[in-house]
């Protein structure tokens, strides 16, 4: 069991170096209509911007801001890496 947390905290230690630590949850849910924008200048420059947006789109996250993506360019890039997929298997 011990392995298995140990494995779980290697998998989310990226958190740690991320931009958005200390920073106020509420920022990157804001409600519909609102502006992004302020998340996403916090996304900007972040280091782990890479692996935040991995984590969401293999978890399934459909709300909030993830590695400066709203829910919207989350669901067009799944379904263009789906594209990309189906042209390497039937190109």
């Amino acid at each position: 069991m011990h392995g298995d947390s140990e494995s779980l905290s290697q998998e989310r230690g990226w958190q740690d170096q991320a931009n958005c630590l200390g920073v106020d949850p509420d920022l990157f849910f804001p409600e519909r209509g609102a502006s992004t924008r302020e998340a996403k200048e916090v996304c900007k420059g972040c280091v782990v911007r890479g692996e935040c947006l991995e984590y969401a789109l293999a978890n399934g996250e459909k709300f909030g801001i993830w590695g400066g993506l709203s829910e919207r360019e989350r669901r067009r890039l799944r379904r263009q890496r789906a594209q990309d997929g189906r042209r390497i298997v039937n190109g």
